[in-house]
This record gives C-alpha cells, sequence and structure tokens, in this order.
C-alpha cells in the first residue's frame, strides 16, 4: 500500500502483515502492487480514464511522495514482485497474469485499499482468468465502511470467498 492510501490502513495494515508473515514462513508467493501514472499520463489529452475521471491532481505520480509504499510495506515487499499498475485491475497493462502462472498459482488471497477499487477489481479480474479468490475483508480498506461492505458484498455474490484473516489463516494451514 501505498503512502497516498495510509488514512485507509489503520484496522486493516496489522492483518496485512499478519497473512504476509504466513505467507513468508510457508515460501508461498507474495505479490505486491504499486499504483502510479506517467507525467505523459498526466497530461491532456488524458488516455487513462483514471486520470479522466480524478484529474491529474486526484491521480499519484509515479516517484511521487504519495506514490511511494508505506514503510511497513515496503519492508514486507523487500525481495518480492512488485508490480507497477495504472489501473484499478491490476491484471491490465501488466505482467501479473505471467508471473502467477510461472509460480503455478492457483488460488488468490487479495488485500489491501481500495476494497471497492483495485482490491475488488483485482479479485474479480483473477476470478476470471480462473483463479480460485479470496477476499480477505479485515485485510482491506477504502475511503468508508459503506464503500468497504459495498465492495464485499458485490465480490461475495458471484466471484470468491469473503473471508477474516483468522479464517484464511486457519485454512491456509
Amino acid at each position: 500500500m501505498q503512502k497516498s492510501f495510509s488514512s485507509m490502513t489503520d484496522g486493516c495494515l496489522p492483518n496485512i502483515l499478519k497473512l504476509d508473515a504466513h505467507f513468508k514462513a510457508h515460501n508461498f508467493p507474495r505479490i505486491f502492487t504499486q499504483h502510479g501514472h506517467t507525467q505523459e499520463e498526466l497530461t491532456p489529452p488524458f488516455n487513462n480514464q483514471l486520470v479522466k475521471r480524478w484529474g491529474p491532481s486526484g491521480s499519484i505520480a509515479k516517484e511521487s511522495k504519495d506514490w511511494e509504499l508505506m514503510p511497513e510495506i515496503a519492508k514486507a515487499a523487500e525481495g518480492c514482485s512488485i508490480i507497477g499498475k495504472n489501473t484499478y485491475d491490476a491484471f491490465i497493462n501488466t505482467n501479473l497474469a505471467d508471473v502467477l502462472k510461472e509460480e503455478g498459482t492457483e488460488r488468490l488471497v487479495v488485500c489491501g485499499v481500495m476494497t471497492d477499487c483495485c482490491v475488488d477489481t483485482t479479485a474479480r479480474s483473477a476470478f476470471n482468468r480462473g483463479f480460485e479468490t479470496w477476499l480477505v475483508k479485515d485485510a482491506c480498506g477504502t475511503a468508508t465502511k459503506k464503500q468497504h461492505e459495498a465492495g464485499l458484498v458485490g465480490f461475495g455474490y458471484a466471484f470468491g470467498e469473503v473471508m477474516k484473516t483468522s479464517e484464511a489463516l486457519e485454512l491456509l494451514q
């Protein structure tokens, strides 16, 4: 997670770190994403839909302070794949699908921010690409409780399991 989203991480960051520690201890693949836009994308005419939607001032510029990973996440991500992305879906315009295939991944455990944007969109995309997908509700955060719950309900209805960190850790034993 990036500094831009730090206000959304109070409740979820400890659980993300628990999941990360478990995956690291069991030598499971760990992949992080980092959202950002190039100066070209932030300059009119805007070809990126997120920049069109939020404007350049509401978008995260690559190499800016907001683009940097939070210190706890930067430490956790050392030695891991970090997939740079410029849209909510971490599969679009990236090599994420190739990285997962190379690892032999069959299931994704998805967490982070924002529940109802990047997390939900990436998790749905994983499902649509044939991955069993879990969304860990107390390891996700967003701007409001209403948005968080809406993202979880929509995902859980049709795309995959929604569970707590404790439940995911138990199932991963």
